[in-house]
């Protein structure tokens, strides 16, 4: 077997006094491809910073092959010291590199080498960087939330790009369709450790569930042994507890090991404070046009949008969803036709660029306002810290600055800013950026219960899919089409991706008849799942059962406590115990399938 081109071993780090990472391994063979998963805050970003040498761990050993080429694609590229894109990316190439690579990659991402990196958008600087690393062809990649500001036809040609790499990749992603398409190996970051699967990520949510639900069964076994070995102490007869050093040692072990265990950190509980209910209809545009000098954004567009309607705009950087949204809620005047909007409108947005966010406030005066230590929602009142831990924000955070915040820190307070506010039509400007894959979840969860109207500009496939009623196309010259359904529904309609402005008739007659022939393109409809005539029965039954076995338990244990038990009669001793035995076993398989019923009731249930 060949060695590792990275071996990562016994990796720790601490923050601040808290453990980041305890003991971490990670190994990266050639040619494999690996999703870096885990809650944010957890240590991704900084265990691939470790690996690309950025970081100096506080105990463990770096090994990377002699020879082999490193790249690392950060969160944040910095190209402040570079006077174009193309000299960023020609810093990249090796001696016996083509130089004539950087301006292809450059071409194909959309840059031409002259752009200034001081007034690159978040898009252009990602894809700037994307290119500076690839340009080398290196043995190992390492990439940081590289779908991050990049349009559809980018993250296309990007997974494009991947899967035809010998390189090993290592990916952090909220992106949960590039994940699927690009992994083989998932390696779970969780509470310091991490746990490497053999199963991409499509494999890797339910493999995940299923050891969180028998950590928290093992840790409910502990917890009755903790209390049956309690009772025991206190029950029993001093002489005989003095006696049973081992059985005291293993209970002292029981309860540090109680005090050790680290729970899973909760999913921020979201909500939208919603205003009263608008009208009917929600945004009616006829023959809507705007240009920006001879380049057309918008060309005779007539749309209407109706309370609950949840609105995909998606489209090419550049390609003016922005400018759409700002047309359609009133935001901008258009050149002609024109936008009615309903009654009781009120309106959140959720900008991309967090650039409402002052980077010298603290995170309490972003929550207020700076307006004291109340948090208003909805009309409620709420107290700060009550409200941070919501979005999963340790209260020792109140006063940390807006500019020491990871990238899905300031996520969770843009999305924390935005829901307060009363509304009844959501304006969610790449809410996804930065935010890991359980706060995704829960936001889809708020979006689908929100009464409101509800318009979404994103580039993750997936969400779409699962958020929104409909999408919107740019389709070139201005024009726009809307197709029902999300994403993969306005694929099949169609007939081709973004990246094409004209579809060819072959294309569109095929595109939908190949997609209604393979049934991995499309979800297929699962089971629903419910409790079975047996399962509520037993559901119901069983905490009698166990309080009865409790107490036999409790019984037989007291007869057995009889001093002279054992000299006096040698068989009712012996059956005693063979008895306690049993019921023991008896007891903890009925726990054990009460636990299996809640756990499955309360997933049936949300």
């Amino acid at each position: 077997m060949a060695p590792p081109l990275i071996q990562l071993t016994d990796i720790a780090l601490t923050f601040g006094g808290a453990s980041l990472l305890d003991g971490v391994d990670l190994a990266v063979g050639a040619g494999e491809r690996i999703c870096l998963v885990g809650r944010n805050g957890s240590g991704k970003s900084t265990l691939l910073r470790i690996a690309a040498g950025l970081i100096e761990p506080d105990r463990g050993s770096i090994f990377v092959q002699p020879g082999a080429l490193v790249r690392y694609l950060p969160q944040e590229p910095d190209l402040s010291r570079y006077a174009t894109t193309l000299d960023y990316v020609e810093a990249g190439l090796a001696a016996s590199d083509d130089p004539h690579q950087a301006r292809y990659l450059l071409e194909q991402l959309g840059l031409n080498g002259s752009e200034d990196p001081a007034h690159l958008s978040g898009g252009e600087a990602r894809r700037a960087a994307l290119a500076h690393v690839l340009a080398s062809d290196p043995q190992i990649l390492l990439l940081d939330e590289p779908t991050n500001h990049l349009d559809l036809p980018t993250i296309e040609w990007l997974e494009g790009r991947l899967q035809q790499s010998s390189a090993a990749i290592v990916i952090i992603s909220h992106d949960r369709r590039f994940l699927e398409k690009l992994s083989r190996t998932t390696v779970w970051l969780d509470r310091g450790r991490a746990r490497r699967v053999e199963l991409p990520f499509s494999g890797f949510e339910d493999w995940r569930d299923q050891q969180l639900a028998d950590e928290e069964m093992q840790q409910h076994k502990i917890d009755r042994k903790i209390v049956a070995e309690n009772h025991w102490v206190h029950g029993g007869v001093t002489g005989r507890r003095k006696r049973n050093v081992r059985r005291m040692a293993e209970l002292a072990k029981l309860r540090q090991s109680r005090r050790d265990y680290r729970a899973v950190q909760g999913k921020a509980t979201l909500s939208v404070a919603e205003a009263e209910t608008s009208s009917s209809l929600v945004i009616e545009a006829k023959g809507l046009s705007k240009s920006f000098g001879d380049t057309a954004i918008v060309r005779d567009l007539s749309l209407r949008l109706m309370r609950g309607d949840r609105l995909g705009i998606v489209g090419p950087n550049g390609a003016g969803k922005t400018t759409l949204v700002s047309l359609l809620t009133g935001a901008l005047p258009p050149d002609s036709g024109e936008v009615r909007l309903g009654v009781s409108l009120e309106i959140a947005t959720l900008d991309q660029g967090r650039e409402s966010l002052d980077p010298t406030w603290t995170l309490s005066e972003a929550l207020t306002r700076g307006r004291g230590d109340v948090v208003t929602i909805g009309g409620e009142k709420k107290h700060v810290i009550a409200y941070m831990k919501d979005f999963l924000f340790a209260p020792e955070q109140r006063r940390t600055p807006i500019s020491a915040l990871s990238g899905g820190e300031r996520g969770r307070l843009m999305l924390a800013r935005a829901l307060a506010k009363p509304s009844n039509l959501l304006v969610l400007d790449e809410p996804t950026n930065d935010l890991d894959l359980e706060t995704l979840d829960v936001l889809e969860e708020v979006l689908a219960q929100y009464k409101g109207t509800v318009l979404l500009i994103s580039h993750d496939r997936d969400f779409l899919d699962r958020a929104v009623t409909s999408v919107i196309v740019p389709e070139g010259d201005g024009r726009w089409t809307e197709y029902a359904g999300g994403y993969q529904d306005m694929l099949t309609q169609r007939g081709t991706d973004l990246k094409r402005r004209e579809t060819r008739a072959k294309e569109a007659v095929s595109a939908p008849v190949a997609a209604e022939t393979k049934p991995s393109d499309a979800p297929q409809p699962s089971a629903k799942r419910r409790l079975s005539f047996k399962d509520k029965h037993a559901l119901e039954t069983l905490p009698g059962e166990i309080a009865a076995l409790e107490s036999k338990q409790a019984q037989l244990a007291r007869k057995l406590e009889e001093p002279d038990l054992y000299t006096r009669d040698r068989k009712t001793f012996e059956d005693a115990s063979q008895a306690l035995s049993d019921v023991q076993s008896k007891l903890a398989a009925a726990e054990e399938r009460w636990l299996e019923l809640e756990l499955l009731r309360s997933e049936i249930e949300g």
